[in-house]
């Protein structure tokens, strides 16, 4: 089992920075892709980014790609979004979330995730 803890989130100015962290905790940690995903008001889950187990391999939606890097630090426990030039359509809440699966076309789907942090909401403002 993993627990995951979000943080860093609040306003940012469109074209500005921020970035979030992500705490785990659980024997499993270290085995898990991590993937981050958001939720605007009155929308679905959209998948932002992912990272493999050993943290070599990224996987990031269109919309972010360019813009945002996840990296992860398994001596720390710890997942990564730097998300920079900020639109407000990044405007959402932020969870992080931990699969077993291995596959960036599995990853890519919210579904793909068991276990879930409580979520970090950011604000982009105009």
């Amino acid at each position: 089992q993993v627990r995951l803890v979000e943080s860093g989130g609040g306003l940012v100015q469109a074209g500005g920075s921020r970035g979030l962290s992500c705490a785990a905790s659980g024997r499993t940690f270290s085995h898990s892709a991590i993937g981050w995903v958001r939720q605007a008001p009155g929308k679905e889950r959209e998948f932002v980014a992912a990272i493999n187990w050993i943290g070599l391999i990224t996987y990031y939606a269109a919309s972010v790609k360019g813009r945002f890097t996840i990296s992860r630090d398994n001596a720390k426990n710890t997942v990564y979004l730097q998300m920079n030039s900020q639109k407000p359509e990044d405007t959402a809440v932020y969870y992080c979330a931990a699969s077993a699966a291995a596959e960036g076309t599995i990853l890519r789907k919210p579904n793909a995730y068991n276990y879930w942090g409580q979520g970090t909401q950011v604000t982009v403002s105009p």
